[in-house]
């Protein structure tokens, strides 16, 4: 049950258990629309008067305090001390400290790669029985997060060992409302309708899309988020995974496929602002900034959440921009796929806290206060989306909690060599015309055979 301003009865019972925000907490117990009572089940249900936690994450400055703020509540509700540390070199530290011995009790993962490779080596401990069953049952896409969360133990048999909690969504298209009022465009609701919205405004004289390649020593990697989004709207999420792990090789049909899909939009002068061939000289930074000229210059762009940094300074998000989910082709069925990526906790040094702080994991509550501070995201089903800090946030929420598959940036799953330099390479001679689908694909498997 939610709180709410009708809910009096509650929300004295709850003020009187539940100690008024003290120095430190962010909100007043029982103001906003916070699952309090959820809050108030689980104080209750645990005392760890005088225990200590360590967490270490990769959050730091301003995403540091919103997670502090967090742990302030576990703190207040159970008497623990628990404690987090960010660091910007994480991967590298916990390799260090786990191999010592003196691993923090909880580990938050930016990806999952190097998390199954500790949980191989033995530097991880399964979460409590029946996580996964929980995360089935209570998130949007719950077997994609059980999967994603599921690694081999050094026997090699497998364990859930990784819970999602902030995620960030890559399938996004955005656009200028104005602009789309000007025509008497309609947002799309399949891949067909996006095609066919497309090939509109090519006919009433616009550019579809602005598409920007470039990132210093990166460059590519925006097309690597193109092809692993039409590979979910071409296969099914197995094939991906397959994919992804090389289970099935690079250069396998499906994958050409999806490269060449990736191509049709975007290879084609009439689709792209500027000449297509060049997109990889365009910094990806700069390439939304079509969509505010005037007149503009195209009239949307795919990219990630963190896409508004780059817009010009002033702009107002839902107003002056907004986004819609990168839509799935309605004639494959198969769902509505969201790539994306996100973090993941762990437990390296196992201790009743550590099992509590998970627990806290599973409350709205601990999503909510999340959910109203900005830049963050979650599946979980049971969270009141009106704790979200904006309309922005909001949209995006409700995109993670609509998806029938999520599944991790493909590149980050992938052997470096591959995925942060093949493949990024691969994409840049293939959107410039230099080399076929069929001939990338075959040079990043036999970049993938090397490593073998």
């Amino acid at each position: 049950m939610k709180y709410s301003l009708i809910a009096g009865v509650v929300a004295f019972a709850l003020n009187a258990d539940l100690t008024q925000a003290q120095e430190g907490l962010l909100y007043t117990t029982g103001d906003g629309n916070f699952d309090w009572e959820g809050y108030q089940a689980f104080a209750d249900g645990h005392d760890l008067s005088g225990e200590g936690l360590t967490i270490f994450g990769p959050w730091l400055a301003a995403e540091s305090k919103s997670f502090e703020n967090l742990v302030a509540y576990f703190n207040e509700a159970t008497g623990a001390n628990a404690n987090y540390v960010g660091s910007d070199s994480l991967e590298q530290q916990i390799l260090i400290d786990a191999a010592a011995g003196s691993a923090p009790n909880l580990t938050v993962f930016p990806q999952p790669g190097l998390a199954a490779s500790l949980a191989k080596d033995g530097y991880l401990t399964p979460l409590q029985e029946g996580t996964d069953e929980w995360i089935r049952d209570n998130f949007a896409a719950g077997q994609s997060w059980v999967d994603l969360g599921t690694y081999k133990n050094p026997e090699g048999n497998d364990a859930f060992y990784g819970f999602f909690f902030n995620v960030n969504v890559k399938s996004l298209v955005w656009y200028v409302p104005e602009n789309f009022e000007d025509f008497g465009y309609q947002v799309p609701q399949s891949m067909e309708e996006f095609q066919s919205l497309m090939d509109q405004m090519v006919a009433d004289g616009e550019t579809p899309l602005c598409v920007g390649l470039a990132s210093g020593g990166a460059t590519g990697w925006p097309a690597t988020d193109w092809v692993e989004d039409m590979m979910l709207r071409t296969q099914p999420p197995e094939v991906y995974d397959d994919w992804v792990s090389n289970n099935m090789p690079f250069d396998d049909p499906r994958v050409i496929a999806a490269v060449e899909e990736y191509g049709r939009l975007t290879r084609k002068n009439e689709y792209v602002s500027g000449d297509a061939d060049d997109t990889a000289a365009i910094d990806f930074r700069d390439s939304p900034k079509g969509l505010f000229s005037s007149p503009p210059s195209c009239m949307m762009h795919r990219q990630a959440s963190f896409i508004p940094a780059y817009f010009p300074e002033g702009t107002e998000l839902g107003a002056d921009v907004d986004f819609f989910y990168f839509p799935a082709y309605a004639e494959k069925d198969l769902g509505t796929p969201v790539l994306g990526a996100g973090t993941l906790f762990t437990i390296t040094s196992p201790s009743s806290a550590a099992d509590a702080f998970m627990q806290f994991l599973r409350t709205p509550f601990a999503h909510e206060i999340m959910m109203s501070q900005d830049g963050f995201l979650t599946p979980h089903l049971g969270a009141n989306p009106a704790n979200y800090a904006n309309d922005t946030q909001r949209g995006q929420g409700e995109i993670l909690t609509n998806a029938t598959t999520f599944r991790f940036d493909g590149s980050d799953l992938m052997p470096g060599a591959v995925g942060a330099g093949t493949f990024w390479t691969g994409m840049v001679d293939y959107s410039s015309g230099a080399k076929s689908a069929e001939e990338v694909a075959a040079e990043i498997q036999s970049s993938w055979d090397a490593l073998k």
